[in-house]
């Protein structure tokens, strides 16, 4: 607070008025107590003044101090904001620095992952190419092994009627086929299956013909009549012995009437052993009719030549007569249905693998 302000606080002094104009009276005496009264309270309120003066200075010299010790609080902190707010600056600058670092970086990340991706794709075709290149090189080797298979048993039947051997190769061509990752061509599985039962079927006719085999093989051990067989002599006599000396120049043989020599065994042997290769034969080539010809006059060369109370003979007769009543004419069977169906589907598939390599070529120029 200045002066100006202490003296404009100050009360003003009375200001005496002006006396009239008047005669002059005689001033009566003044009292001495009275004056001393006045100056103790006007000493006292010179005090109470000063007192004022002073406590309202140190008032103001107590908040300069204060007024002072916060703006020098507000000048640090305004420094500790600008110190701040720089560091803050340089950091932001830092930082938008390694923003563009990390673009500049991702551009090239994303410009690799695509390189990558690109790369990728191309592999992805690669081994899609190599892998249908070996799926199709497996299917066709096993398309190949059926079709060789079908047209092997296709022909061993026509030519051998050798129902089972077809059948086996048959059997062979449809697990071959099962083997083909390409589920197109199950009904030509179908068609196998159907022709294998077809031959399974005809089978009897084929065991026939293993068991005419095996009776021509019986033919050399069974025993002829009897009565046609030279009666053996227990012990040789002295005319047996001259007989037996010139039997290679004169030779004394005994005829029984029978329409073939039964002495000659060999040949009555090959005469039935004949009789039933015909059968077998007729068999073969699927003609019943000339079979039981062949095997009735096995039968009729059986009952005149062989000893019909052996047992192995009467053993023969019966599996004759059972073959005689089993044979009966059937259709052959009819092949190749299986075989032509497989060859449509590969063509089919060929034509198809064709047109997929235009559309393959297309779709890999359209791609980004």
């Amino acid at each position: 607070m200045s002066q100006d302000d202490l003296d404009a606080d100050r009360p003003a002094a009375p200001t005496p008025a002006a006396a009239p104009a008047r005669r002059p009276v005689p001033a009566p005496a003044p009292r001495r107590g009275g004056a001393l009264a006045l100056a103790l309270l006007l000493a006292m309120l010179a005090l109470v003044l000063a007192g004022y003066v002073a406590w309202r200075q140190w008032q103001q010299a107590q908040g300069t101090a204060s007024d002072s010790r916060t703006l020098n609080g507000l000048d640090e902190r305004v420094g500790h904001l600008e110190s701040t707010l720089a560091g803050m600056g340089d950091e932001r600058t830092l930082l938008r620095q390694r923003l563009g670092d990390a673009e500049q970086v991702n551009r090239g990340l994303r410009e690799e992952l695509l390189g990558q991706s690109e790369r990728l794709r191309n592999l992805e075709d690669a081994v899609a190419k190599l892998s249908e290149k070996s799926l199709s090189g497996h299917d066709a080797m096993l398309l190949d092994e059926t079709e060789t298979l079908l047209r092997m048993g296709q022909q061993r039947y026509a030519l051998f009627h050798d129902a089972q051997g077809a059948a086996a190769a048959y059997g062979l061509a449809d697990q071959a086929l099962a083997a083909v990752n390409d589920g197109a061509f199950s009904g030509v599985r179908q068609s196998i299956a159907a022709e294998r039962e077809a031959l399974e079927q005809s089978q009897p006719r084929t065991n026939a013909v293993d068991t005419l085999q095996q009776l021509r093989g019986a033919l050399q051990t069974l025993p002829l009549k009897p009565q046609d067989m030279p009666a053996a002599s227990a012990s040789p006599g002295a005319w047996e012995r001259i007989r037996h000396a010139l039997a290679s120049v004169v030779s004394v043989q005994r005829d029984s009437g029978a329409p073939l020599a039964v002495a000659d065994a060999r040949f009555a042997r090959e005469l039935t052993a004949l009789d039933l290769a015909q059968a077998q034969a007729a068999l073969l080539g699927a003609d019943v009719e000339a079979a039981h010809a062949a095997i009735a006059r096995a039968q009729a060369a059986l009952a005149a030549q062989f000893d019909t109370a052996d047992a192995a003979v009467a053993h023969v007769q019966a599996q004759l007569a059972a073959l005689a009543q089993s044979l009966k004419p059937t259709a052959p069977v009819q092949l190749g249905a299986a075989l032509a169906e497989l060859r449509n589907l590969r063509a089919v598939h060929a034509l198809k693998a064709v047109d997929a390599v235009p559309a393959r070529a297309a779709s890999t120029g359209r791609r980004p």
